[in-house]
């Protein structure tokens, strides 16, 4: 696969083997024609966001190479979610879910389409999503937002414990 980097996709698990889970997603990704994943983070453990009353969740983002263009990238990420047991159409919005993969930079592009929104429009807000895109990409910006390590420093802490790093 040739293509350029770039483009980060934030994983999130907390149901069933969220490890298992998170690994299988990024093999999946890895395998497809278009896609070749980079670099991954390590997994951090974090409480929910916005629903609370959940189990913990296990994040981390990845850095892919891909000329996909972003909202076919999109639907290839919900086919992947699909695969791995995630059925959107039956939980509730911020619930818990066995996956969820969430296209946050596609490189410096902001794009406005249904069903594809980039950068993330939440990126800016989630300490989960902030720290392991900056622990792959110190320096990386969020297009119309600016530093992701400024917005970083901004956000109140809400616990985030790295734990144990993978290799893709």
């Amino acid at each position: 696969m040739t293509g350029r980097g770039g483009v980060f996709i934030g994983l999130g698990a907390n149901l069933g083997d969220r490890e298992a889970t998170l690994l299988r997603a990024l093999e999946r990704l890895d395998a497809d024609d278009g896609i070749e994943v980079l670099k991954v983070s390590t997994f951090h453990r974090t409480r929910p966001w916005r629903v609370e009353q959940q189990p913990e969740f296990l994040n981390a983002v990845a850095e892919i190479a891909t000329e996909i263009a972003p909202g076919d990238l999109v639907v290839r990420l919900l086919s992947v979610e699909r695969e791995l047991g995630r059925d959107r159409a039956e939980a509730a919005r911020w619930a818990a879910r066995t996956i969820d993969l969430d296209l946050l930079l596609y490189r410096d592009r902001v794009v406005e389409e249904a069903g594809c929104r980039v950068p993330h429009p939440f990126l800016h807000e989630r300490e989960f999503a902030l720290r392991p895109l900056i622990e792959i990409a110190p320096d990386i910006q969020i297009p119309q937002r600016g530093s992701a390590a400024d917005w970083l420093r901004r956000i109140e802490t809400t616990g985030v414990v790295p734990s144990e790093p993978v290799h893709a």
